[in-house]
């Protein structure tokens, strides 16, 4: 019985030890992965009720493949085209971001884009609508 007791002793301090010296991975900065150009765009004054998009292009510029998962939007006026994938290193890839014109003065919207590693990027654009 001692035999056991003193086992379950030492393969519980082995545990103890063990998980405090267990490292948590850090949060990778998406600004060492990819590259994106349009991510705050400024529409400027665009005439109310008239759709109207931009496009974010995302540059890969890591060593390592990265999958573009899903876009989500923040309101009903805004809609994304994308196409789910993986982009190599050095390459591109394209999010479409549609905005149906249904604001008078200035707005602000915003979308998060969600690629593979639990990466996000949050874009947003912005401008003024006149009649």
């Amino acid at each position: 019985m001692k035999k056991i007791l003193f086992t379950l002793v030492v393969l519980l301090g082995f545990l103890s030890v063990h998980a405090q010296t267990t490292t948590t991975p850090q949060p990778v900065d998406i600004a060492k992965v990819l590259k994106f150009t349009n991510d705050n765009f400024d529409m400027g004054k665009i005439v109310f009720g008239k759709p109207t998009e931009f496009t974010v292009d995302i540059e890969n510029i890591s060593n390592a493949a990265i999958t573009l998962d899903n876009v989500m939007v923040g309101c009903g006026c805004t809609t994304p085209r994308y196409t789910k994938g993986e982009i190599a290193p050095g390459a591109h890839a394209s999010v479409v971001l549609g905005f149906n014109g249904s604001s008078l003065g200035n707005f602000s919207k915003s979308a998060t884009i969600f690629f593979s590693g639990n990466l996000t990027k949050a874009v947003s654009f912005h401008g003024v609508g006149v009649q």
